[in-house]
């Protein structure tokens, strides 16, 4: 009896991307990058030496990127013992959305709307709207900025004023920081959650809900209550065509906010990466014949990628690697893993934002050999083929 565990490393691309220099991004590889910092002693805050992921580059990760971009993988030289290859996206964006449903079977079929790199980044009628909605007399922000460094510049002003912190990124995304006791977490939920439609009917991604605590005495942190209310899929997905065959579909981290419930049976939540990985544990331990377990374990992304923390990125590359090495070792006949990321978040370009990359697809459970460079569509239609499941997407299973 199938089972499939789709497994989504936030922005772990690899380079190579043909249309890369169109985003801006000309030259981004993550993965390779890291390992060639590893290799020169640039990354070892927390660690130290070479690159060390022996269970994924015994998967072919080293050969992915190879095969993906060409650049040198220093410590990521094992010849390959499961079936590997790297994908390329055809959605005309570098976000979390797009990066998702292409994976389960949908490219998007229109162009994201991105707020100007301007002061203020907002039209004054969306002001307005989220003013009337939050019963405020303003905003804060109202600008591009990285989430860690606009809450710590004006997180006392939000305390005085009790004005939501607004601001953007290169995504196409509204995100509203608020402090859970003062401004109020369902507050800050209802909030989003009356304002997505709205931003939606923009073509505007997602509306992100980022809650924080802390004062001015102890400094601001965020907290692991983050949501996302994103635009529905425009078509059905991997999750639904496995839910329309009497499969259950699994949810871990924001997955289910991604795809806005639909085509989901269980969510899996957790405060960060390290209670995502026990999730992801246990329902391989667990999780029902025919079933599928779609996860997404973000902080590679949030807490190394935007940053630029190489060092933090190739620790927690590290610590994954053990949990794979895991997930592997539990798996049982019929079950099917594959490993691959959504974009690129390059830690050594330039700004905070996502680079347009190809990322790897690692697969353990179906033999050995290498896909080649395939399509992220093609994901979902594998994953579609193990579980015996009809893909209704453009992509074409890589399984023998």
């Amino acid at each position: 009896m199938a089972r499939a565990f789709l497994v989504v490393l936030d922005s772990v691309g690899c380079g190579g991307a043909p249309d890369a220099a169109d985003f801006g991004d000309a030259g981004a590889n993550t993965l390779a990058h890291i390992a060639q910092a590893c290799a020169a002693g640039q990354a070892d805050a927390g660690r130290n030496g070479p690159l060390r992921l022996p269970v994924l580059d015994g998967l072919g990760l080293g050969a992915a990127i190879r095969l993906a971009s060409g650049d040198e993988t220093p410590g990521l030289t094992a010849v390959p013992n499961g079936l590997w290859g790297a994908a390329t996206e055809i959605s005309r964006g570098k976000d979390t959305p797009s990066g998702h449903w292409e994976l389960a079977g949908v490219p998007v079929p229109w162009d994201w709307t991105y707020f100007p790199r301007t002061l203020p980044a907002f039209p004054p009628e969306l002001v307005a709207r989220v003013c009337a909605l939050a019963g405020t007399d303003g905003i804060l922000g109202n600008c591009h900025s990285a989430g860690l460094p606009i809450m710590k510049e004006m997180g006392a002003e939000h305390l005085r004023t009790g004005w939501p912190i607004c601001y953007t990124s290169a995504d196409s995304v509204f995100q509203i920081a608020a402090h859970e006791e003062a401004f109020g977490l369902e507050r800050l939920y209802r909030l989003c959650a009356d304002l997505a439609p709205v931003l939606h009917g923009m073509r505007v991604g997602r509306v992100i809900a980022r809650p924080f605590v802390g004062d001015t005495a102890t400094g601001f942190i965020r907290t692991g209550n983050r949501r996302d209310y994103a635009i529905a899929p425009p078509a059905p997905t991997l999750c639904d065509w496995v839910q329309s065959a009497g499969g259950r579909v699994h949810a871990v981290g924001k997955i289910s906010d991604i795809f806005s419930g639909q085509g989901i049976d269980e969510v899996h939540k957790g405060k960060d990466d390290l209670a995502l990985f026990q999730h992801l544990l246990r329902l391989i331990d667990q999780a029902e014949p025919d079933s599928l377990t779609f996860c997404n374990f973000v902080e590679f992304d949030s807490l190394y990628g935007h940053p630029r923390d190489v060092s933090g990125y190739a620790r927690a590359l590290e610590q994954f690697d053990t949990i794979a090495g895991q997930a592997i070792a539990r798996l049982r006949p019929g079950d099917m893993l594959v490993i691959t990321a959504d974009h690129g978040n390059d830690p050594t370009a330039p700004g905070s934002d996502h680079t347009r990359e190809r990322v790897p697809v690692l697969v353990a459970g179906k033999g050995t050999g290498e896909i080649g460079l395939c399509a992220f569509s093609d994901v979902a239609a594998s994953v579609a083929a193990h579980l015996g499941v009809q893909a209704q997407g453009p992509g074409r299973s890589f399984l023998a």
